[in-house]
């Protein structure tokens, strides 16, 4: 841990706004006691990625009863187009400029839109820069990468109601590529303008040793907010490139040059799930990925928790690493690819737990209070409270998590193993039961037919519940199936209800009836109305 405080770093120390009224006072959710924030919990807006820090992707909603669902629509009354390739969820603002409600879309290309939350007129539009000649970073000036063309903004934005600001990570270049910098933006949500003090330029930071090496670190881990800190993880490029780490940029909100910074000792070891960074309003968890093959235990193959800061402290209370996590280092299977959930399941012992993914198609249920070191199992079975093999492949893309009357899931892309019997697909909820300690089982399988991560919503926090996620072929559709059963209850809809492309990333929100979809060249309402 690095405190950097040098006079270069002071000059980006403006106060951004007087009176910060952070959310650090967290409340329980309506998802059967999941935390979530005090600042816009149980309004509209979704100011982060699945709509709370748990980041269980529950959204409750009066409108959305399972009959209704079966009736949902593309809402012709909204139009919005943008540019992209689009990665990052949109996000939600009740009240923003004249009193629109706005939803804001970031794109590739570092362009910010707000967009009127009734009709998808823009509202403003921002194409962020720490420099007028700053631009995304071309496909073919990057070492290595994958789909992502250009590089701009990858990772889910984060939103301060207090401050009505938007905050997040691009990756920029000011000569055609050559020079690679990632900058965190803070813009205001009333007119898309550049804060004071920001951006904050991350591309020479140390932690120790270590060097911050902006080309070969990606950002597509969704940004938190905490206690008035801003918290950007990263990881590395698709093909694992250079000599990355996994790391967390702590930023506080009200002077941006009092930066701290945490990264893993292990070389790449990257935090690189959608899911980003889940807190209980104290604390952070964060899961990370693989290092070389042979590299000694650096803080790979693990689910941390940082306190404030992204202080780690090296206790086995603050981490977990299955009892073969060399093993995964070999064969490139870490815990990385999802992201941390926080669930709380009524009736277990503990019943506060954070759900863990591995590429290995495994599902781990630790406590929350005690995350207990090294496992002791077998690889699959026994490790934390308990494990078992609930995917036949790799678990990537971020999960979701809520409670019925009839149990506690958490729903992801997945091929399930061990479906109920008729059951099969890409879509597997794993049901966590009420038990001492609580074990997980595969409840129900469907088929989703693309890549998108899941989200769910109820009516009052328990009934009614849906998973809602997109399949990715051809067209992209919105699907819904029901929450206890698996069972389809929207099939995607007729010819004018298909979407354009989208992103493997890409997860819907829920606001007022509707939900909205950002793909690669709009956005898209769909409502139950």
């Amino acid at each position: 841990m690095k405190t950097l405080a040098s006079p270069r770093w002071l000059l980006l120390g403006a106060t951004v706004a007087a009176g910060l009224a952070i959310w650090a006072a967290c409340s329980q959710s309506d998802s059967g006691g999941s935390p979530t924030t005090g600042v816009g919990a149980g309004a509209a807006n979704v100011l982060e990625y699945h709509k709370n820090p748990s980041r269980d992707g529950l959204y409750v909603d009066a409108a959305f009863t399972k009959s209704a669902a079966a009736k949902i629509h593309i809402d012709t009354t909204f139009t919005a187009a943008i540019k992209g390739p689009t990665f990052a969820q949109p996000l939600y603002f009740e009240g923003g400029p004249g009193g629109k409600n706005l939803v804001i879309a970031a794109t590739e290309q570092n362009l910010v839109y707000a967009l009127d939350a009734a009709t998808g007129a823009e509202v403003w539009q921002k194409k962020v820069a720490g420099d007028p000649a700053d631009a995304p970073v071309p496909r073919a000036q990057m070492p290595c990468g994958g789909e992502i063309d250009p590089f701009g903004i990858t990772g889910t934005p984060v939103i301060d109601a207090a401050s009505r600001t938007i905050f997040l990570d691009a990756m920029t270049s000011s000569d055609g590529g050559t020079t690679k910098k990632h900058k965190i933006f803070a813009l205001s949500l009333d007119d898309g303008g550049t804060r004071a003090g920001w951006p904050v330029d991350v591309s020479t930071l140390k932690s120790g040793s270590t060097s911050f090496p902006s080309q070969f670190q990606s950002q597509r881990a969704a940004l938190a907010l905490v206690g008035g800190t801003l918290y950007v993880p990263y990881g590395g490029l698709n093909g694992d490139c250079g000599n990355y780490h996994g790391w967390v940029i702590a930023v506080p909100i009200d002077n941006p040059g009092a930066l701290t910074v945490y990264a893993t000792t292990a070389l790449l070891s990257g935090i690189w799930g959608p899911g980003g960074i889940a807190s209980d309003g104290t604390s952070l968890f964060v899961t990370t990925g693989n290092a070389p093959g042979g590299t000694p235990w650096g803080h790979q193959e693990a689910l941390l928790r940082l306190g404030a800061g992204a202080v780690f402290s090296g206790q086995t209370t603050d981490y977990f690493a299955p009892s073969n996590w060399a093993a995964l280092d070999s064969g490139d299977v870490d815990l990385g690819g999802s992201g941390p959930i926080l669930v709380d399941v009524p009736g277990a012992t503990p019943s506060q737990l954070v759900v863990a993914l591995g590429k290995n198609g495994v599902i781990y249920l630790l406590d929350r209070g005690n995350l207990g070191g090294f496992g002791k199992g077998d690889g699959t079975k026994g490790e934390g409270l308990a494990s078992a093999k609930v995917s036949s492949a790799a678990i990537i893309q971020a999960a979701a998590a809520f409670t019925t009357s009839q149990g506690t899931y958490v729903v992801m892309r997945s091929p399930g193993q061990g479906c109920p019997t008729g059951q099969s697909g890409d879509l597997a909820a794993v049901k966590i039961s009420a038990a001492n300690p609580p074990a997980p089982t595969v409840a129900w399988c469907a088929r989703q037919g693309g890549s998108g991560s899941p989200i769910v919503t109820t009516t009052d926090g328990h009934a009614d519940a849906v998973v809602w996620t997109l399949a990715t072929g051809g067209s992209t559709r919105l699907l819904g199936f029901d929450g206890d059963t698996g069972a389809q209850i929207f099939n995607g809809g007729g010819p004018s209800d298909a979407m354009t492309s989208t992103s493997k990333f890409v997860t819907p929100i829920v606001v007022s009836g509707r939900i909205f979809v950002a793909t690669d060249s709009a956005v898209h309402a769909f409502t139950v109305q």
